[in-house]
């Protein structure tokens, strides 16, 4: 008896292991950590675990919708979308003038496409699209970077010593002389101090030379660049 129970459980086990359902679990953790990896290693917000766990979650609702739900995947599917839309929300930060954190919201958003996609069994484009995320992530970057050598858009905000408006003039001036684009976005009066937003634009460069007179400048308090 003891024998009997003993086989059937390890047949229980092998079956488990054999199964698709935890084929399709592993293969959205490898995906995961492929991506995770990356975002790891550029010490982003959404981490290893992070990305991980959104592909591997993905996968394991999409597993429960196909097992139990039967012709109703397309509801699961909708909801993940619409849980991982709250999770992308909240590594988005928005400052005064500008937005951070955008490309990581569509990591995860991604992330869990891939996940969705292991859980129906289709590995060869989970993986694959795991692949084509890493390649954009990493490839693209240094595209933009390569891109920034030639062209580079930012926004300075530029804290000046006192409430003289000619020193914006002599700033602009100063850009120009750089062959630097500045445009004034908002000006604003604290503590009797100015302090302008600008767009500047020009190249890598070119800007470099120009941070490097600011650095100087008696008639600036202190300078920052928002993308």
């Amino acid at each position: 008896m003891f024998h009997l129970s003993a086989k059937f459980s390890m047949e229980n086990i092998i079956n488990f292991l054999t199964s698709e359902p935890l084929l399709n679990a592993i293969t959205s953790i490898l995906c995961g950590s492929l991506i995770g990896f990356e975002r790891e290693y550029r010490n982003k917000s959404a981490g290893f675990r992070t990305v991980v766990l959104i592909c591997f979650g993905s996968a394991m609702f999409t597993i429960v919708s196909c097992l139990f739900i039967g012709n109703s995947t397309d509801r699961v599917a909708a909801n993940i979308v619409t849980g991982i839309g709250f999770i992308g929300a909240g590594v988005i930060f928005k400052g005064k003038l500008s937005v951070s954190g955008l490309t990581t919201a569509a990591v995860i958003w991604a992330t869990a496409g891939i996940g969705m996609f292991a859980g129906l069994g289709q590995l060869v484009y989970a993986i694959s699209f795991a692949v084509f995320m890493v390649v954009i992530l990493a490839l693209f970057q240094r595209i933009e970077i390569l891109l920034a050598r030639y062209y580079l858009i930012r926004s300075l905000h530029v804290k000046f010593s006192s409430n003289e408006f000619y020193h914006l003039h002599e700033f602009e001036q100063l850009a120009l002389d750089f062959k630097i684009k500045a445009t004034r976005r908002v000006i604003e009066k604290i503590n009797g101090k100015l302090e302008v937003m600008y767009d500047i634009s020009g190249k890598m460069t070119d800007l470099d030379r120009f941070n490097q007179q600011l650095a100087g400048s008696l008639v600036i308090d202190e300078f920052y660049y928002n993308k």
